[in-house]
C-alpha cells in the first residue's frame, strides 16, 4: 500500500511539474516569438537606456491608450501639440493613464520643459493615425490657443528630438508634424508658421552636430 501510494505522490508531482512548466512557457514563447517578429531597428529600442532628464512613467497596458504592441518598423518621429492649453505634462501623462482614454504619446515635454515618458519606445502609441505602427510621438504643452510653446517647452523639444534622431539614427529630415500625415491643425505654431517650424528643424540639426562632436 505505501509503495502505492508513493507512486501515485510521484505521478502527481509529475504532473503538477508538466503544468507548472506549461503555464511558464507559453508566455515566455509568445513574448520570445513577439520579440524575433519585430523589426531590428524596433527590437533595438528595447535596449535604449533613457537620460536622466527624462522622467520615465509609463502607462498602464489598458487595450487603447497603451496596447502593448510592438511598432512594425521605425521610420519617423511625429511632432504634436496638447489639446487642451495650460494643462501640464503630469495632467496629460495621467489622462492617457485613464482606463476610458484613446489616445496616448511616447513622450509629452511641459510648460516648464519638463519631459515624461509615457509609453515604452519599442511600442506603438496612439497619437497619429496609421503612422503610430511605424513612428515615435512627442506631445507639447502649450500656455494658450495660440499654440506658441514656452522657451522651456520649445528647448526641451528640441532637445528630446535630437537625442531620439541620434538613437534611431535619424537626420531631423524623419521628424515631421501631425499635421503632415492628417492634415489636422497640430501642432498649431508649426502649421500657421511654417518658418517656425524650418527653425526647429534646423534647431535639432544643430543639436544633433553639436552631440556628435
Amino acid at each position: 500500500m505505501l509503495h502505492f501510494r508513493s507512486a501515485r505522490i510521484r505521478r502527481f508531482t509529475v504532473i503538477a511539474l508538466a503544468v507548472f512548466l506549461l503555464a511558464v512557457s507559453i508566455p515566455l514563447g509568445l513574448t520570445l516569438a513577439r520579440r524575433m517578429g519585430e523589426p531590428k531597428e524596433v527590437s533595438a529600442m528595447r535596449r535604449v537606456e533613457i537620460p536622466a532628464w527624462i522622467d520615465e512613467d509609463i502607462i498602464r497596458v489598458n487595450g487603447a491608450a497603451r496596447r502593448g504592441i510592438s511598432l512594425e518598423g521605425l521610420t519617423g518621429i511625429v511632432i504634436h501639440y496638447i489639446g487642451n492649453p495650460g494643462t501640464t505634462a503630469a495632467q496629460n501623462r495621467n489622462y492617457f493613464n485613464n482606463p476610458d482614454t484613446t489616445v496616448s504619446a511616447h513622450f509629452v515635454v511641459g510648460l516648464e520643459g519638463e519631459i515624461i515618458q509615457c509609453v515604452p519606445l519599442h511600442e506603438k502609441s496612439s497619437a497619429s493615425n496609421h503612422r503610430n505602427a511605424d513612428t515615435i510621438s512627442i506631445e507639447v504643452c502649450h500656455p494658450d490657443e495660440s499654440g506658441v510653446f514656452t522657451d522651456a517647452s520649445y528647448a526641451s523639444l528640441v532637445r528630446l528630438t535630437a537625442w531620439l534622431c541620434r538613437e534611431c539614427g535619424f537626420g531631423a529630415d524623419a521628424v515631421i508634424r501631425h499635421h503632415d500625415i492628417t492634415g489636422k491643425a497640430c501642432p498649431l505654431w508649426f502649421v500657421e508658421d511654417p518658418a517656425a517650424w524650418e527653425t526647429f528643424l534646423g534647431d535639432v540639426d544643430a543639436e544633433l552636430l553639436k552631440g556628435e562632436h
